[in-house]
């Protein structure tokens, strides 16, 4: 089958290629009538714009590429989402790339940024520092993602994830727990987020006239829900008394409510919980989990303008954008009677 062209649009549609160019790009001058018949006939005729000419033409793909630690875990899965749509609105396309936080891959997300293919990145890294991502930057637009690394001439958007970890310690604390866990800290942890969060729910004790217990922190060994689970059978089974729990994220409050209701220990009533992330799963547990929530797609339209700022010709200093979070309140912590 041929490959349909430009100008076969634009004679089904009645109208000239530079219209079908303007509707096909996006541009807002386009009346709304005839938008609608250019892309009726695009439908019709499955026409797919020719990337290579559009990059000749233009010097832009109308791609973006998206690279994030881990495509299963909820929260990436659900950002991805946003930035998907968030692309959508804005004309572009996205390529998902996955590192599993690997330092190689990382890297192979800046340094094969020259090919050409896309016309900028947003990328959340682990592994890579300031200065990994200063040497390999080559001029092509980037955003990142996340509380890792955060280069001077690089725009970044993240929440504060120690208000964050504050407010989800004061809600516990307003419900009345005064031996309020950490769940948890992993050895060799290189995210950057979890020593914030920890820092923001021992303010919040502080802040109470709560005594800290290093005995309250609980370790993990992998930020997985099975690990949580262990984490909190382990702290039961040493003695440690607690009738709160800030977890780092969704998957360890899950383990952790597992773990509470094997040991018959009543949430809310014994212990209250909250997670981190607010993922569709926590309106799935039972009881339903409260958690921090990020506004992810707050998140996904500033790293969308903050890139498109970078691709139109902004070549300024980073600029490090701080987005909204709220607590979504669940059944495990209830808000205070």
């Amino acid at each position: 089958m041929a490959r349909v062209r430009l100008i076969d649009v634009a004679e089904l549609a009645g109208v000239s290629m530079k219209t079908v160019s303007n509707v096909v790009h996006n541009y807002p001058h386009v009346a709304p009538a005839l938008r609608k018949r250019v892309q009726t006939a695009i439908d019709q005729l499955g026409y797919r714009p020719n990337l290579t000419a559009r990059r000749l033409a233009t010097g832009r793909t109308g791609m973006i590429a998206l690279a994030i630690p881990e495509i299963d875990h909820p929260y990436f899965s659900e950002l991805s989402r946003h930035i998907a749509e968030e692309a959508t609105r804005r004309g572009y396309r996205v390529l998902i790339e996955q590192t599993l936080s690997d330092p190689v891959a990382e890297r192979s997300v800046l340094s094969d940024r020259e090919a050409g293919l896309v016309d900028g990145v947003i990328f959340h890294p682990v592994r890579m520092d300031s200065l990994d991502i200063a040497k390999l930057d080559s001029g092509t637009p980037l955003v990142l993602l996340g509380e890792a690394a955060m280069p001077v001439m690089t725009d970044h958007v993240m929440i504060n994830n120690v208000s964050a970890a504050l407010d989800a310690t004061r809600h516990l604390l307003a419900r009345g727990c005064r031996r309020i866990a950490f769940l948890g800290v992993v050895a060799a942890d290189i995210t950057g987020s979890t020593n914030q969060r920890l820092l923001g729910y021992q303010q919040g004790l502080l802040e109470a006239g709560v005594q800290l217990d290093p005995g309250l922190v609980f370790t993990a060994s992998e930020f997985t829900a099975e690990a949580g689970l262990r984490s909190v059978v382990e702290a039961t089974e040493r003695g440690a008394l607690f009738d709160g729990v800030v977890c780092r994220d969704d998957r360890f409050a899950i383990g952790a409510l597992k773990a509470l209701h094997d040991s018959g220990r009543s949430v809310p009533g014994d212990v209250a919980v909250v997670g981190w992330d607010n993922t569709f799963l926590g309106a799935y547990t039972s009881p339903t989990l409260s958690s921090v929530a990020p506004d992810k797609a707050a998140i996904a339209a500033a790293a969308f303008s903050l890139l498109e700022e970078r691709i139109a010709g902004y070549r300024g200093v980073g600029r490090h954008m701080i987005v909204g979070h709220s607590l979504e309140v669940r059944e495990s912590a209830p808000i205070a009677p």
